[in-house]
């Protein structure tokens, strides 16, 4: 399998390099050059297959460099926790994506890419640099992925302020070959700041380098598994396919949008975003115009310049109308979602975090306009309610239990390393703290 740039599609790499570049050369994300078709027994038998056995399937098609036998082991290593899906009502489930170490959905796809790197590096004499801008928890699932794995540095960049509390605590307090930088502006400044770094041919000179966001397709590809997985635990698989995903950078979208296209039989995706309206509003006039970022309380989302945009139309080939036959979106403001995280627990008996508050928020109103109401609609909710408590404890007037390894960081001290948002000092900082 080869992948091109999406700025350009006579570009051929190996998804070796595609891996390790994260980025291709001119400025474009990787995409595969087909998404092959699952056959139509995997999805007759899915219940048979594990969690683990249905990443290999899925992720032997575009990784043809590795062996099985040790494909299958970065695998298990990256998909040792469960994605169970949880009832809210007869038509209505929460697929849980925060059983991993960082309770986060992010933690699939760091495990998986770590794991992966490690083993494409393992005979490199080179020291790799990982460069991450984070709105939150990328950041600390991508650390925790890589925390001591020999030869390999990793920098986070988030926005300064602009984090949960507890957020930056998982980002800033691990040490050894991990580094945050606090970095004086929004997401988008730190989105940037990386994109510049791998065009720096000073930095190139010293690092092997490549990024963990989801800009890299072997963050992606785990995150398809678990779509799937959604699909095998629904009891009446007769019914529509919903799914409503909360969305920010787009990776998560374009990771389903991958299963729909490799079989799996999703009817409709909901693109749920907060104050940051960018994508609604292209579906809406079929213009794209990024802003700066919005800061809110379901802060991961606060991305006015989604990268993984480019993906999707490259996916539905530049055809808006094909996408708006795929995809709805709708936007939300803090205080609709703390009226939804309320109203979830009433109606519910469920604690659900703001991200999956708005993923809530935006099925609810697909569901209010749509004519069959009798589907299996799945929100995802990306992040563990205690990584918020500070929100959903004000407003559900409870304190949510907070699982051991996360309070367990609350007490940790914070290094991190205050930067403005030009590159220039930037550099100076990054190389000053890591070389």
């Amino acid at each position: 399998m080869k992948f091109y740039s999406t700025n350009n599609k006579q570009t051929h790499v190996s998804f070796r390099e595609a891996v390790l570049k994260g980025i291709a050369d001119d400025g474009g994300l990787f995409m595969p050059n087909e998404i092959p078709k699952l056959p139509e027994s995997f999805f007759r038998e899915i219940e048979k297959y594990s969690f683990q056995e249905i990443g290999y399937e899925v992720a032997k098609f575009f990784i043809d460099d590795i062996d099985e036998q040790d494909l299958r082991r970065i695998i298990n290593q990256a998909v040792s926790f469960p994605a169970p899906l949880v009832p809210l009502s007869e038509n209505i489930s929460v697929l849980e994506l925060f059983h991993g170490p960082t309770l986060a959905f992010k933690d699939f796809g760091a495990q998986f890419l770590a794991n992966l790197i490690e083993h494409y590096l393992k005979d490199e004499e080179k020291e790799t640099l990982i460069l991450v801008a984070t709105s939150g928890d990328t950041g600390s699932a991508v650390a925790n992925g890589f925390y001591e794995k020999r030869g390999i540095k990793v920098a986070l960049l988030y926005p300064g302020g602009k984090v949960s509390k507890t957020q930056e605590q998982q980002l800033t307090t691990l040490g050894k070959n991990i580094f945050a930088f606090e970095v004086e502006g929004v997401f988008d400044d730190c989105q940037q700041l990386v994109k510049q770094a791998f065009h720096d041919n000073e930095l190139k000179n010293i690092f092997s380098m490549t990024s963990a966001n989801s800009i890299n397709i072997a963050r992606l590809l785990p995150q398809s598994f678990y779509y799937f997985e959604a699909y095998k635990q629904i009891k009446d698989k007769s019914l529509p396919f919903v799914i409503s995903v909360p969305s920010g950078n787009f990776g998560n979208l374009t990771a389903g949008l991958i299963a729909q296209a490799m079989g799996l039989p999703i009817e409709k995706f909901i693109a749920a975003v907060n104050a940051n309206d960018i994508f609604p509003k292209y579906l809406e006039n079929g213009e794209y115009k990024p802003k700066d970022s919005v800061q809110t309380i379901s802060n991961a989302m606060d991305v006015g310049n989604p990268s993984n945009f480019a993906r999707i139309i490259s996916l539905f080939d530049n055809d808006v109308e094909s996408i708006r036959n795929t995809i709805s979106s709708s936007s939300y403001s803090d205080e609709q979602t703390l009226s939804a995280i309320k109203e979830v627990k009433e109606q519910f008996g469920y604690t659900i975090d703001p991200h999956g508050a708005v993923g809530y928020l935006a099925l609810k109103k697909y569901l209010e306009n749509c004519e069959n109401k009798n589907v299996n609609a799945v929100i995802l909710e990306t992040a563990h309610p205690s990584k918020f408590s500070e929100i959903v404890d004000e407003v559900l007037n409870e304190k949510t239990k907070m699982p051991e390894r996360l309070s367990a960081c609350l007490v940790k001290e914070k290094k991190s390393v205050l930067t403005q948002k030009d590159y220039a000092s930037f550099k100076e900082a990054l190389i000053k703290t890591i070389t």
